[in-house]
């Protein structure tokens, strides 16, 4: 049986493997966020869409899923124990297959990133770098329940929603924009943490040093709840400092629903991880847009 499977094993990947590896359900976060920061930076942007288009597709499909190719290569091992029927560990990519795509859709990142002038390459060249810095040996950054999450929350809301900013803008985005990018990209790495928890097994057989595995289920999801929320009550703060209650109060709204949701997700943290991915994060996203439309009119801060 062993002996067939592995004569049967393809030497060139299927369609729509690679289209499994790069992941597409991953790419709304930065397609979102880009348009976050567009919305935010207070141009029309009818009178840019080319760079509008161009970024959402190099953020979700091109640099995500680059992102997503290069962590399931570098992920293999732990694959084969925590989702065994995931593309590169069933063979359905075969050999270096999965390292060759994510190298060319690095190079084809940096070729669109060019195209969005200064602000748009050095972005990308920095989430490029943070991809790999993620998961490639030596750095490894996703070892860390602390460093990798944190990162990926940076790469996935608040560099793009700073490039879509700096790419309409032409240039450095305000301080209510970076804040905000900021807020959102730190409440993000209990996003992250939360994601961790369908990889506990696998990751704790291979070193890999999630807040799941270290700290325990109960208690990250405790600290990703509190982080989601203490990121979320500082926008709030802050858009009431900028004289824009309206929009504090539709945040401070969807704030409370979701931790309503979280009373739900720390009664059996790793059983409904999913579930609250599904709810609470939705909740999360919508806010960043109220909150991009706050800020778009401010120039400056009081």
């Amino acid at each position: 049986m062993t002996v067939y499977h592995k004569l049967h094993i393809p030497s060139v990947p299927q369609p729509k493997a690679m289209l499994e590896l790069i992941k597409p359900i991953t790419w709304f976060p930065p397609m979102w966020a880009y348009l976050c920061g567009i919305v935010s930076a207070g141009v029309s942007p009818w009178s840019a869409w080319p760079l509008v288009v161009l970024g959402v597709v190099l953020a979700g499909p091109v640099v995500c899923g680059m992102s997503q190719a290069a962590n399931d290569w570098c992920d293999r091992h732990v694959d084969a124990v925590n989702e065994p029927q995931r593309p590169i560990p069933s063979g359905r990519i075969p050999g270096r297959w999965g390292l060759w795509i994510a190298l060319a859709m690095s190079v084809l990142s940096l070729t669109l990133g060019w195209l969005l002038g200064p602000w748009g390459f050095a972005a990308t060249v920095a989430g490029v770098l943070a991809a790999w810095a993620y998961s490639a040996e030596p750095i490894r950054l996703k070892r860390s329940g602390w460093w990798g999450p944190g990162l990926v929350g940076l790469c996935y809301e608040g560099l793009p929603w700073f490039t879509g900013a700096a790419v309409l803008s032409q240039g450095l985005p305000t301080f209510p924009v970076i804040a905000m990018a900021l807020l959102y990209a730190f409440g993000a790495h209990g996003i992250m943490t939360l994601n961790d928890f369908k990889a506990l097994e696998g990751d704790r057989q291979h070193g890999v040093r999630s807040l799941p595995v270290t700290l325990g289920p109960e208690v990250a999801a405790r600290v990703a709840c509190t982080v989601m929320g203490l990121a979320q009550a500082l926008v709030i703060s802050l858009l009431l400092i900028w004289d824009r209650p309206y929009h504090a109060i539709l945040v401070a709204l969807l704030l409370f629903w979701q931790v309503r949701c979280m009373s739900t997700l720390l009664a059996d943290p790793k059983g409904r991880a999913p579930w609250y991915n599904a709810t609470g994060i939705a909740m999360y996203v919508s806010g960043m847009m109220i909150t991009a439309f706050a800020i778009r009119t401010l120039d400056s801060v009081p």
